[in-house]
């Protein structure tokens, strides 16, 4: 009996645990034709600085280029709540605007991972 009670304790703490845990976001991106590392860095920049570390349950954000164009984000939240606010308020950001419009919306992903 004390064992299915144990069993019953570690399975209901697994379950509070994956509802809570971190949540990594990797998006992947292809910048417009003509646009050029050199002129989207900054402006990656300026969205992380002004709008996603600002969101509530950041953690930590790191994005990367690679060959003809393309992009790597990754970014680390405390719950799949605040990724989700985030990614609902990022369209609306100011600072998401410019970013945007730099990039091909066509060829952008998004998974998620927990933790």
């Amino acid at each position: 009996m004390k064992q299915i009670t144990m069993l019953g304790l570690l399975t209901a703490s697994l379950f509070s645990v994956s509802a809570n845990a971190e949540v990594i976001e990797i998006a992947t991106f292809k910048l417009n034709e003509g646009v050029s590392v050199e002129e989207f860095a900054p402006l990656d920049k300026a969205v992380e600085m002004q709008h996603v570390s600002q969101q509530p349950g950041f953690i930590s954000r790191e994005a990367a280029h690679g060959e003809n164009g393309e992009w790597l984000v990754v970014v680390h939240w405390e719950t799949i709540e605040d990724a989700d606010a985030s990614m609902n308020s990022f369209m609306t950001a100011e600072a998401a605007k410019e970013f945007m419009s730099h990039l091909d919306a066509n060829t952008m992903s998004m998974k998620r991972y927990t933790k």
